[in-house]
This record gives structure tokens, C-alpha cells and sequence, in this order.
């Protein structure tokens, strides 16, 4: 990329105030690891974005980029504005870091704590209104050491959300938590998105990202590999259908079914037409008083999608188990700068 197309990308990327991560070309290396092998990405402002992968894929290091925490050896990008790796002290009061464990006083309460964070932004947000929306209005007197670990979690947005940022990295935000807490964790983050807040979140879960993202991209050795909305990702929504169910034993299907029978006893199908076959199906059933058990219409999941486009992809060329641990190393942050 040239000096010219890269001025134009900068000035183009400030004007067009719908924007807050603009990435191109983007490349970064560890000795003979290429850790990013030239992602593209553009985030709206008011979006939550997904970005998923395997171990050793390039998230962390692309998100570390993405808040200035690490140089990248090529491309342009622009986070609100701004280049990342040359205006790090205009950024950060106007982003918000949630990491997997941060290193909070237990002993302050929950108000001390938002207080203590809120002083270090120039315009904070007053902390009696980030309690309110994370939902923590009942423990605002109570010390973080007593707190659960999905209120913990609530605290550590409510950090992040100290300096009222416009844009919020969450890297994987719910490891760990058991169903309850995770479904507290993604009702926070939904109310984000309401608050007009940008959101790009990490996450292992592909139920996580189907509940939350307005768009995901998976990333495998590198590279972007598929981007879209969840339900349409790497053409989920193209995907064949499968009519599964039970019969009983000694039944047969009519043979313009086409059905076969699986391992687990199941019967399944996978019409062209799945509005027709059912019709034929249930009318069938119905005729001869048959109980179709279990039935069930089974369409890809974002989780079969995922699997498909990482599955049996290379490492980075030179990846070793040490290499490995030393791409994914993250630099040295804190939840709040």
C-alpha cells in the first residue's frame, strides 16, 4: 500500500464518523510466525462484533493492535479515528478493555471501585449510574471479595465502563461461568448495544456469539475466513435440511421419502422441498395412525458452520509449541489506563 492510498485511508476513515474500526492489509509476525497474515475487517459504530477462532488463530494479537497494546508490522487501521499504534493516549480514554481476570482490590466495595477507575478518565461516567446499568444497585456497598463470579463480571464492565467509552474490547467474557451467570453476563452486554456503545468481543461460544453479535468473522491461522451475520455465516442459511424422527419398529417409509436409518435409530431425510415433505410425511403418519417420535428439522448450526471452515486448517508456518505460546502471549494490560 502506497503513502497516497494509505492518507486516503486515514482521512477517509476520520470523516465517515459511522465507522469505529476500520482495518486493512493488517499483518503481524513473531521471529518466523506470522501470527496475522493480512486481515480486513470494518466495524460500525453501534455493532456488536464477533471475532472467533481456534487457539493460535491471531484474535488476541489482532485485538491488541486494535487498543495499541502491541505495533503491527503492516496494513493501516483506525480505531475511532485514530491509528492505534501512533495515538495511543488520544484512544484510550475513549475505549474500554474487559480482559478474562482483572486485578481488582477485593476488599473495596463495588462503589469504591468504580470510583477509584472513574478517576482516571478525564469525562467518567458518574458511578451510580454505571451500578444502575450493570445491574449491580444491590451490592453497591459490598465488598467485591463477597461478590459471585457472574457479579464479578458486571463489575469488571462496569470498569471498563468507568470513563463512559465508546468502544468496548470484551475477551471472553463468560470462560468459566456456569449457565446462570453467562446469561447475566450477555444481558450487560445486549444493554451496551442499546446504550449505542461499539462491542468487540472474543469468545470460544458459538452460542455466545449467535445471541450476541450483529456480525461474526472467524479467523484461522491468520486470516478472516468467513465474516456475515450469525445466522447467515460461511451460507448457514444455504444449508441442507435434515427431517429427523423415530418410527416404530417394523414401519417403513414410502420410498419418494428417500429416508435412511442412522446409528442412534433415528430416521432422517434431507428434503429439497421441506414444506412438501413434511406435508407428505405427517400426512402419511397421520393416515396410518403412526407416531412419529422425536421429530425434529435440523438446519446447521453456527457451531457446525465454525467447525467446518477451521477444521484441518495449517498453523502458521513455524509454529511450534513454544512458538505457539509465545504468539499468544498477551502484552502486559490493565482494565484501566
Amino acid at each position: 500500500m502506497g503513502v497516497q492510498e494509505i492518507r486516503r485511508h486515514y482521512e477517509s476513515a476520520a470523516m465517515d464518523t459511522t465507522i469505529a474500526i476500520d482495518v486493512r492489509g493488517l499483518t503481524k509476525s513473531y521471529g518466523d510466525v506470522q501470527a496475522v497474515a493480512g486481515i480486513d475487517l470494518r466495524i460500525q459504530r453501534g455493532e456488536i462484533y464477533a471475532l472467533v477462532g481456534p487457539n493460535g488463530a491471531g484474535k488476541t494479537t489482532t485485538v491488541e493492535i486494535l487498543e495499541g497494546y502491541r505495533p503491527r508490522d503492516a496494513g493501516t487501521v483506525t480505531v475511532l479515528g485514530y491509528d492505534p499504534g501512533q495515538h495511543r493516549r488520544q484512544l484510550k480514554s475513549k475505549i474500554g478493555i474487559v480482559l478474562q481476570s482483572t486485578g481488582i482490590d477485593q476488599f473495596l466495595t463495588v462503589t469504591e471501585t468504580i470510583a477509584m477507575y472513574a478517576g482516571y478518565y478525564p469525562n467518567p461516567r458518574p458511578a451510580a449510574e454505571v451500578i444502575e446499568l450493570v445491574g449491580l444497585e444491590s451490592k453497591r456497598n459490598i465488598r467485591v471479595v463477597k461478590l459471585s463470579g457472574g457479579q464479578q463480571r458486571r463489575l469488571d464492565v462496569a470498569i471498563a465502563l468507568a470513563g463512559n467509552p465508546e468502544l468496548l474490547f470484551l475477551d471472553e467474557p463468560t470462560t468459566g461461568f456456569d449457565p446462570s451467570a453467562r446469561r447475566e453476563a450477555w444481558e450487560v452486554v445486549k444493554n451496551l448495544a442499546a446504550l449505542g456503545k461499539t462491542v468487540l468481543l472474543t469468545t470460544h461460544y458459538m452460542d455466545e456469539a449467535q445471541y450476541l453479535a450483529d456480525r461474526v468473522a472467524v479467523i484461522s491461522a491468520g486470516r478472516i475466513v468467513a465474516e456475515g451475520p450469525p445466522g447467515t455465516l460461511g451460507g448457514r442459511e444455504l444449508a441442507t435440511t435434515v427431517v429427523r424422527f423415530r418410527l416404530p419398529a417394523g414401519q417403513s417409509l414410502p420410498p419418494d421419502l428417500a429416508a435412511s436409518r442412522e446409528p442412534d435409530g433415528y430416521v432422517s431425510f434431507a428434503p429439497e422441498n421441506l414444506t412438501a415433505a413434511l406435508h407428505r410425511l405427517t400426512g402419511w403418519a397421520t393416515e396410518r395412525r403412526i407416531e412419529l417420535d422425536s421429530l425434529e428439522i435440523v438446519r446447521a448450526s453456527l457451531e457446525d458452520v465454525y467447525l467446518a471452515l477451521t477444521s484441518g486448517q495449517p498453523e502458521p508456518a513455524g509454529m511450534t509449541g513454544q512458538s505457539r505460546a509465545a504468539a499468544g502471549q498477551p502484552a502486559a494490560r490493565t482494565a484501566a489506563r
